[in-house]
């Protein structure tokens, strides 16, 4: 039942550190009608905006690049709003006593997707909530606007800053595109761009060139022009396959890194209170944990989360207990830089060069000879208190295209590097980005997309964490590529298998040495663009077995027991330009030909169906005992296994079709 809008206040000292101040609720609904959900019970939705002030003079803020430039209030405090939203049991003692934050990714929500197998950006059906799993877990489902460029729509997930007035600065706009256009914004994707300071500016320069480390080609000024200060159009028309820079001035940036300060404020309220009646009711006597999951951008914000020390709240408690930081691969962002661009991620021919991937990769400490520089993630800003279990879920495409390697080796490449005890990495083998839809399709790229589903592997990895946080249960062990054991290898080094009509790729992503200015790693501020470039780090990828199914790593049946090679990279076609570069967070999908004469007249050298099953229900049962092996060692939920057992079936007919 839809009820009145609320507004929570929370009545603080006027001249104390504020963190939240108020949540203003404009719904207050039961979810499916009070449908009950396991021993939680029925749950409530609770949405409004949430409202913060920070005082910038205190330590814990200091790291927010900006704040002491941005506009104060009477009581000298700086203040901001998010929207906001939760799933959570409507008597919180029947809870599971803990809160899973899901960081949104740009704007939208996506933990339902993968936990309940089925999500919605504002879930109401009972179609909406897939399963329920994580509800019947009793988790109290948490969601926060923390990025400032989301667009406007129904359901987006808002941060709202303020801005240092006055301040000018450099601006690069990529644009890589797929198809021909002639107008183009400046943003990227979807996200909203920073307007051009002048748009008749003579120093502003568009390039464009073939592949990230081509030389650029200066478009004469003549060729394009601004329109409406965030758009750039070009008459002739932008080329596909082509990567266009523009590098601009702008002014009055957003204070970004309220964002992060803003999540680390409102699991603080959930986990340790405030003096004041609120909305939530006595929640926070309820909530003894709290989990962050991260999905590709939202990963790398957990990343960049604990380097910066967010992790600890302004009187130094723990935030998160422990975060999932999925398919983040070695990377960062922009989240708390001046001019930050938090969409503008870094793959193999798109988004090159902004800083995300850069040094340090590992959690424990490295030091880079290059610059001499020694850090970590967690030992840069973080309390050895305040370090949270973490859970790093990486796919094979992270390998190809997000620098994965890095979190586990050494900077030049050569050896394992030493894990944090409070850290477990898992390598979802064969596995793309996010798995393609089934039956899969090829949409830009020149094979399949890839369909192995790892979402049930998650469930599993959650249901782990919480018992390590909660009772400390120690997780299932890590299992990734190892250079000590050989299964991981240079790119040069990986034995894919010759497959008629397939290319190995022979360019990937890589981290580099980028220079951006003398005030970037103090100040958060960008200041040559586009970057210098220098050398790049050692990359490994995960080696293959004579099918080139990845070895090392949490195998699902489909790759203990395939029908098909499942790889984490894929070429772009030819039809969208630049075919030797890799089709962004795409991986393949390569069928084993269905007979032996089959396999014989392709040329195919690996085995065919016919050649390894005698059936389909000798398939189904090698495939039962691998399901079995996974929930015997913890990588999967004995109630999945029907899911897979349904998969496996429906792959079969699909390959024998």
């Amino acid at each position: 039942m839809f009820k009145r809008a609320w507004m929570l206040a929370l009545c603080l000292p006027a001249l104390l550190p504020a963190a939240l101040l108020r949540i203003e609720v404009s719904e207050r609904t039961d979810v499916l009608d009070g449908k009950p959900f396991g021993a939680a019970g029925p749950y409530e939705r609770i949405a409004g905006k949430a409202y913060f002030a920070v005082d910038p003079n205190l330590p814990a803020n200091r790291i927010i690049v900006d704040v002491a430039k941005a506009p104060r209030d009477e009581n000298g405090l700086v203040e901001f709003s998010a929207d906001f939203y939760c799933l959570k049991p409507r008597d919180p003692a029947h809870g599971n006593h803990a809160v899973l934050f899901d960081v949104v990714n740009r704007g939208g929500k996506t933990m339902l997707g993968f936990f309940n197998l089925v999500g919605s950006p504002d879930p109401r059906t009972e179609r909406d909530f897939g399963d329920g799993f994580l509800l019947t877990q009793g988790y109290t489902l948490v969601w926060l606007g923390w990025e400032f460029d989301v667009p406007p729509g129904p359901n987006l997930m808002h941060l709202y800053a303020p801005v240092a007035k006055g301040i000018t600065g450099l601006v690069r706009s990529e644009i890589t595109l797929d198809h021909p256009s002639i107008r183009q914004s400046l943003g990227d994707r979807s996200q909203l761009a920073y307007p051009v300071a002048d748009p008749n500016d003579p120093a502003m320069t568009l390039t464009v060139r073939d592949h990230p480390k081509s030389a650029r080609r200066t478009v004469p000024r003549a060729e394009w022009h601004i329109e409406g200060g965030t758009h750039i159009v070009m008459p002739a028309a932008f080329e596909p396959g082509k990567i266009y820079e523009l590098v601009y001035k702008a002014q009055d940036p957003p204070i970004a890194g309220l964002g992060p300060a803003a999540v680390r404020d409102l699991l603080s309220f959930l986990k340790y209170g405030i003096e004041a009646d609120t909305i939530l009711g006595d929640q926070h006597e309820y909530i003894k944990r709290a989990y962050g999951f991260g999905l590709s951008q939202s990963g790398r914000f957990l990343r960049t989360f604990v380097y910066y020390g967010f992790n600890a709240d302004e009187k130094g408690r723990r935030v998160f207990d422990g975060i999932m930081a999925h398919v983040a691969g070695a990377g960062r962002g922009s989240f708390d830089i001046r001019f930050a661009q938090p969409s503008r991620d870094g793959h193999p021919f798109l988004n090159t060069f902004y800083p995300t991937d850069i040094f340090p990769f590992t959690d424990l400490a490295e030091t880079d000879p290059g610059t001499g520089i020694t850090d970590g993630l967690l030992t840069h800003a973080t309390p050895p208190a305040d370090v949270p279990k973490i859970f790093y879920t990486n796919t094979s495409y992270e390998y190809y295209g997000r620098s994965a390697s890095l979190i586990h080796t050494t900077i030049d490449g050569e050896h394992d590097a030493p894990l944090a005890p409070t850290t477990r990495i898992y390598f979802l083998t064969g596995c793309q980005h996010g798995p393609a839809a089934f039956p899969p399709v090829r949409m830009g790229a020149q094979n399949l997309g890839n369909p192995n589903n790892y979402r049930w592997t998650l469930r599993a990895l959650l249901a782990a964490l919480d018992r390590w946080v909660a009772d400390g249960q120690e997780p299932p062990p890590s299992r990734y590529p190892k250079v000590a054991d050989g299964t991981l290898a240079a790119l040069a080094g990986v034995h894919f298998p010759h497959l008629p009509g397939v290319e190995f790729p022979t360019r990937i992503q890589q981290a580099w040495h980028v220079n951006y200015g003398e005030e970037f790693r103090t100040a958060g501020i960008v200041t040559i663009e586009p970057p210098q470039v220098g050398a790049p780090f050692p990359m490994r990828l995960p080696q293959v077995d004579a099918d080139g199914n990845e070895v090392a790593g949490i195998r699902m049946p489909a790759i203990a027991v395939p029908l098909a090679t499942y790889t984490g990279w894929n070429l772009r076609s030819p039809k969208i330009g630049a075919p030797d570069e890799l089709y962004s967070m795409t991986g393949s999908y390569i069928p084993f030909a269905r007979s032996k004469a089959e396999r014989v007249k392709s040329g195919d050298p690996r085995p065919s169906i016919e050649e390894r099953y005698g059936g389909k229900q000798e398939y189904l049962d090698k495939v039962q005992a691998s399901a079995r092996e996974l929930v015997k060692d913890g990588y999967l939920l004995d109630r999945d296994v029907p899911h897979v057992m349904e998969r496996a079936s429906a792959e079969w007919d699909f390959v024998n079709r």
